[in-house]
């Protein structure tokens, strides 16, 4: 593994992050969307937007020439670009009122039911509780928690599951019940309850379901023995996507630990754009998204009126931890790359660059972590779970397939230092 000069200079001024500004700037909040109250932006269309050819300034408000000055209107700003995404890519994440939610906890086993129009969904999860009364961190599995074991069974971590299929399949073709429909839109366990949103990806409904669960957590309150304001989210792979989004879109999630996401995860549309056989904004799979996404594809990918670097952005005073394979072309980690240092800018702006990191690397299986990564996924898990202070998460790894390629073009806006 080689890691690039300039971003180990970061390191090195570690000192320089104002410790005040960060007791001043939460770590994680009590609300799924502050941001809500904020009325949406225009939207344009793929025939009225204009072409950028570098990273939109995540700093920089919609349809504006204001920016971001001070934290306080990173709120505002973060508001539009979870709207954009919904909009463009996703489809809407309906928020719901805890009095159409009930929850229970039986044994370990966590059911929540929301209702809505006559119709209620179900969904459970199982919780792998560590000795002791709690309260306890937990980590949550996209679909699964590919990481080792011990990370969280030796620092006494809870661990749940979310299994996506309780609210939407795989790929959204056939519909639960199989048969010859190709495309399942409309038939799931969330389309019961919204069926006005059919056109609604798989990525919006999987984030909907792990908030929900989180929901339950609030509802079932000390019951639970989990410490809510200690909650993460892992996954690999789609999972990868899934767990970026959901902590994206969830603001009660502290850390998100993303590995190998790949396209319509971290990597940025446009860099993957330029790239060989990766995972595109024309080449990922069309049933996780909105089918109105493919109208920006190839020449219009420029048009967007945003990129991932800010789907990174939104977990933003969060924790994020990126974690990708150079192994695999189709995950774009060339375009992973670029997105992470462009989002890493916001979290910097503010004095909180300990909450961002990447590591890059390959020698690996595919959603196998390397022993290698081993420190710094923990020391991660140790500062944003645990509470660890002491905890080295100045993080920002790649190998020497990426050492060279060039950053500071696609973020023209930024002032990195990179080349």
């Amino acid at each position: 593994m080689k890691s690039i000069k300039s971003i180990m200079m970061a390191a090195a001024v570690l000192a320089v992050i104002p410790a005040m500004a960060q007791k001043s700037i939460p770590l994680v909040y009590d609300q799924e969307f502050a941001g809500a109250k904020y009325p949406a932006p225009a939207f344009p269309t793929v025939n009225d937007a204009k072409s950028l050819e570098t990273l939109p300034n995540p700093f920089e408000f919609s349809n504006s020439n204001k920016q971001v000055k001070k934290f306080k209107d990173w709120e505002k700003r973060r508001a539009e670009i979870v709207r954009e995404l919904q909009h463009y890519e996703i489809g809407e994440k309906p928020m719901v009122d805890k009095k159409d939610i009930e929850a229970t906890l039986e044994g370990n086993k966590l059911t929540v039911k929301v209702t809505r129009n006559g119709e209620t969904l179900e969904i459970s999860a199982n919780i792998t509780y560590p000795e002791g009364d709690g309260p306890f961190p937990l980590m949550i599995g996209a679909s699964n928690n590919s990481l080792p074991r011990q990370f969280f069974s030796e620092r006494k971590i809870a661990t749940m599951n979310f299994s996506e299929r309780q609210v939407n399949s795989y790929s959204q073709m056939g519909g639960f019940g199989g048969g010859e429909k190709k495309d399942g839109r409309g038939t799931y366990n969330f389309d019961r309850l919204y069926p006005e949103l059919v056109d609604n990806g798989a990525y919006s409904e999987w984030t909907w379901g792990v908030s929900r669960l989180i929901d339950g957590l609030e509802i079932v309150g000390a019951a639970s023995k989990i410490d809510m304001k200690h909650i993460g989210i892992t996954g690999c792979s789609y999972a990868g996507k899934m767990a970026l989004w959901s902590g994206a879109m969830d603001e009660r999630i502290a850390l998100t630990i993303a590995q190998e996401p790949g396209g319509g995860g971290a990597a940025a549309w446009r860099v993957s754009q330029t790239l060989g056989k990766v995972e595109n904004l024309g080449a990922t799979d069309e049933h996780w998204f909105m089918k109105s996404m493919w109208d920006w594809k190839d020449e219009n990918v420029s048009k967007l009126p945003y990129d991932h670097h800010e789907l990174c952005a939104l977990i933003c005073p969060r924790a994020l931890l990126m974690l990708g394979n150079t192994d695999y072309e189709w995950l774009a980690d060339e375009a992973g790359y670029v997105s992470c240092v462009a989002a890493r800018e916001v979290w910097k702006k503010f004095g909180i660059e300990d909450r961002m990191g990447f590591s890059i690397q390959g020698g690996h299986g595919h959603c196998q972590l390397p022993k290698s990564q081993y420190p710094e996924v923990e020391a991660f898990i140790d500062k944003f779970l645990l509470g660890k202070e002491d905890a080295n998460t100045i993080i920002m790894h790649v190998d020497e397939t990426l050492a060279d390629k060039e950053v500071q073009k696609w973020i023209p806006w930024a002032q990195t230092g990179f080349k």
